[in-house]
């Protein structure tokens, strides 16, 4: 899958909020009221990767999860990005 240029990444940008680029990286940081809730997200996102077979880079501090999507093998941002952030935004309109 080819990387995005910076146009295309732009416009998925404004289709993303909350999501910054930082470098080849799709990022955004997801607060919860405390670890159990920040967990519970991690394990949906989780099994949204493995159905979708990419993974982000997740750091968690107590009720605070980072999410990093890049494409390592394209080495950059590719379409599989957006369409995970898309995924992840959804998952937070159910109501993780």
């Amino acid at each position: 899958m080819a990387k995005l240029d910076d146009a295309a990444i732009a416009r998925a940008l404004e289709e993303l909020p909350g999501w910054q680029r930082q470098g080849d990286a799709l990022v955004r940081e997801f607060r919860f009221k405390n670890f159990r809730e920040a967990m519970a997200f991690v394990n949906r996102v989780a099994e949204l990767a493995e159905e979708q077979r990419h993974h982000p880079d997740i750091t968690i501090r107590y009720n605070r999860v980072q999410l990093a999507l890049t494409t390592h093998e394209a080495g950059g941002i590719t379409e599989r990005d957006v369409e995970l952030a898309r995924k992840i935004a959804g998952l937070l309109a159910q109501g993780s």
